[in-house]
């Protein structure tokens, strides 16, 4: 299948999605999504996917995810008002970037080391979050011990340019 034809099924079942939602809004009385103005970043975000896939240009994924994303946490933080989580949220946003890198690849019909490349952010954008959170004191998954993480990552940085091939 070619990139027009797989964004704009995409694109298509996008938008049947939101019809979807909305439908449900205004014929069930008791169906309720509380909205705030975070939603609107987000919803920023779902139109510069929708955007791309309907063109056919899957590299708006990734600004789409990134927007999406952030409006994600905004959400979170404005529904339990922890505004303070922003201190090690924006860790996440390397994430964004990798999904949106994810999402483009898979809407492209493109293979390759981008894979790798979008998991790798990934997987780099957890560890800092999960070494921020740590460190401010939201998470509890590494308490004291937050150090032997950024000794991980340092680490594994030293020892990947050893690991890959040469082309």
């Amino acid at each position: 299948m070619n990139t027009k034809k797989r964004t704009s099924l995409v694109g298509g079942a996008l938008l049947i999605l939101i019809g979807g939602v909305l439908l449900a809004v205004q014929i069930l009385p008791n169906f309720y999504i509380p909205f705030s103005w975070p939603w609107i970043v987000i919803a920023v975000g779902l139109f510069l996917f929708t955007i791309g896939a309907v063109t056919g240009e899957p590299g708006m994924a990734i600004p789409a995810c990134i927007v999406s994303g952030i409006g994600g946490i905004l959400s979170y933080q404005n529904a339990t008002g922890k505004w303070e989580s922003w201190s090690y949220l924006w860790a996440l946003i390397p994430g964004f970037v990798g999904v949106g890198i994810l999402l483009a690849k898979l809407l492209g019909g493109e293979k390759g080391s981008s894979f790798g490349d979008a998991f790798q952010l990934i997987l780099i954008s957890l560890i800092l979050f999960a070494i921020f959170g740590s460190f401010f004191g939201a998470l509890g998954i590494a308490g004291d011990y937050w150090p032997i993480l950024l000794i991980l990552l340092g680490l594994g940085l030293l020892v990947r340019p050893f690991l890959r091939r040469n082309t």
